[in-house]
């Protein structure tokens, strides 16, 4: 009896088996992305050409510099360069969010002593390289600071995170003497760039003084802008100035803190002239996505961020005077700590690989609709990634490159630097547009898309097969049909990001993982950091203006295919 029991259940199972096999074995369904280079949407402005970190000493370092070379060659335009610390009293020594210039200091007497010359050598390192900086006015110098002691901080990870904000996050005792190190900086760099090249800077004041960045008051921050402004303007009238830089306006904090600046910029007293309102450029705060472990996997939040920044247009585009300012969002990546490593913070896991970079591809291409939406102007969303000098290799901070080596999240950017002209219409049969990834991020199918843009001899399409759920999946079958081609012979490169291609994270790990990889090693990391090509060049003969390309896109994989002509 338990014999046939037995057989019985077997059959059962080998029916079942017969029943739901071919069912796995199955292609899924294709996913169609129909791209038309006709249809014409918006300039392809280049807002993914902007960066920031911590760190300013970092900046002309070694692997410092040969970064900033990299992100400097991927781009047809200038990059902007955000960096924190640049007026902080110290010796220039670099470490975890520290950084100082030494930029003023006062003699036994309280006269003010100014020395440019890191705040130069930063500089330096950029202009060399093509690059402009956002020059961020901040933070306070000890002998300007009320709360000076304690002023150095010595945080690492795993520390608490609150421990960073000392004697340089305080308002000044003397304003007049804050107004006046600013319009100095801001003559000498007229004095040493010239005229033209500072008015195509950015200068704004101060970073998230709506938390423990800023010591003082909301109002003390408002008084510290209208000083400092008017200090900027005096110096050079058509220099560019900005801010609040507060962290998400989705927290109602953050809102409130916003629209108390802009309504104090648009009809409040300034604290220099006793007119109404205070000189604006451009308008800057920061988006942040929100990471965690489930399941034992990594689970994004891309909602979260998007939700930010969509917050943040909905309340500039509420001051009619504002509306089509520049909009910087100053911090604009998948969470809050750049310095918070993977090792003490599992939920960063997603750094090193692919993740971050399909993350990357989808969340930039949802920023140009959210603003298209509210109808303002965004120039540019900053990318708080740059890279820790001397760490452990691949630690999983949030980084571009780990000791000289890149990640494959900087590849994105050598995509998005191929991209010109025009955005141009891109329709696709899945259900996720950029308002159900604000609202509902992405925990149901995979986010399928592209993002498509024509120059004058050239198109370029970026594909990306993203999902909160850093889990395996079957790769997804993609056919994408391009219109618009022109006729005659075309040349299609079609380059990828996976786990086998333009991915150092993978090929450091075949190696065994090695603490100090020999300079052999570090020689084959650094080709397979760079972006490469899936298939060899090919031309094609597009029919009609039409091409059909169809690929097998891996879960968390960025395809580009560039054509030209």
């Amino acid at each position: 009896m338990h014999l046939k029991k037995t057989s019985f259940l077997l059959l059962l199972a080998v029916q079942f088996m017969a029943m739901t096999v071919p069912v796995f074995a199955q292609e899924q369904t294709p996913v169609s992305i129909q791209v038309d280079l006709s249809k014409t949407k918006a300039p392809m402005k280049p807002i993914w050409a902007w960066f920031g970190y911590d760190e300013p000493n970092y900046t002309y370092m070694k692997d410092g510099k040969k970064l900033l070379t990299e992100i400097s060659q991927l781009s047809k335009v200038p990059v902007y360069v955000r960096a924190h610390s640049l007026l902080v009293t110290g010796d220039g020594t670099a470490a975890l969010k520290w950084g100082s210039t030494n930029a003023y200091t006062e003699d036994a007497n309280g006269n003010p002593i100014y020395d440019w010359t890191i705040v130069d050598k930063i500089f330096d390192t950029y202009i060399e390289r093509g690059m402009k900086p956002i020059a961020q006015i901040g933070f306070m110098p000890e002998a300007l600071s009320s709360h000076p002691t304690p002023y150095r901080h010595y945080w690492k990870p795993g520390d608490n995170y609150y421990d960073i904000y000392t004697g340089w996050a305080y308002p000044p005792k003397d304003y007049n003497k804050w107004a006046e190190l600013v319009y100095q900086w801001v003559k000498h760099s007229v004095a040493k760039y010239g005229q033209k090249e500072v008015e195509s800077w950015y200068w704004e004041l101060w970073n998230e003084p709506n938390i423990g960045y800023w010591k003082g008051t909301t109002e003390e921050y408002i008084k510290l802008y209208d000083y400092s402004a008017d200090a900027v303007k005096r110096a050079l009238p058509t220099a560019k100035v900005g801010g609040p830089e507060v962290t998400g306006p989705d927290w109602d904090k953050s809102a409130t803190f916003l629209k108390t600046f802009l309504d104090h910029v648009t009809k409040g007293k300034n604290y220099v002239t006793g007119k109404t309102g205070s000189p604006i450029d451009f308008i800057t705060y920061h988006a942040k996505g929100a990471p965690k472990i489930v399941n034992g996997h990594v689970q994004m939040n891309m909602g979260t961020q998007l939700r930010d920044i969509d917050k943040g247009f909905e309340i500039v585009a509420s001051y009619p005077t504002l509306k089509k300012l520049p909009i910087i969002i100053g911090e604009s990546d998948p969470e809050g700590c750049a310095a918070c490593s993977e090792d003490l913070h599992p939920q960063n896991a997603y750094r090193n690989g692919t993740m971050y970079s399909s993350y990357t591809a989808a969340s930039f291409a949802r920023k140009y609709e959210l603003a298209e939406a509210r109808g303002v102007n965004l120039l540019g969303a900053v990318s708080w990634s740059f890279e820790f000098e001397d760490q452990a290799w691949f630690r999983g901070f949030r980084d571009l490159a780990t000791n000289g080596v890149d990640k494959p999240v900087l590849n994105v950017f050598r995509m998005f630097g191929m991209m010109e002209g025009n955005r141009v219409e891109v329709k696709q049969n899945l259900a996720y547009d950029f308002k159900k990834v604000r609202d509902q991020s992405v925990r149901e199918a995979a986010d399928i898309n592209a993002l498509a843009s024509k120059g004058t001899n050239s198109a370029g399409v970026m594909v990306w097969n993203y999902h909160d759920d850093n889990v395996s999946a079957p790769d997804a079958t993609v056919e994408i049909s391009v219109k618009g081609l022109p006729t005659g012979k075309v040349a299609l490169l079609h380059y990828r990001i996976d786990k086998e291609n333009s991915n150092a994270y993978e090929v450091w790990k075949t190696m065994g993982s090695p603490k100090q990889p020999t300079a052999e090693q570090i020689a084959i990391l650094e080709k397979a950091g760079q972006l490469q090509l899936l298939t060899s060049p090919e031309w094609i003969t597009p029919k009609n203006g039409e091409t059909q390309i169809k690929m097998k896109l891996p879960r968390q994989g960025v395809s580009f295919l560039h054509f030209k002509w």
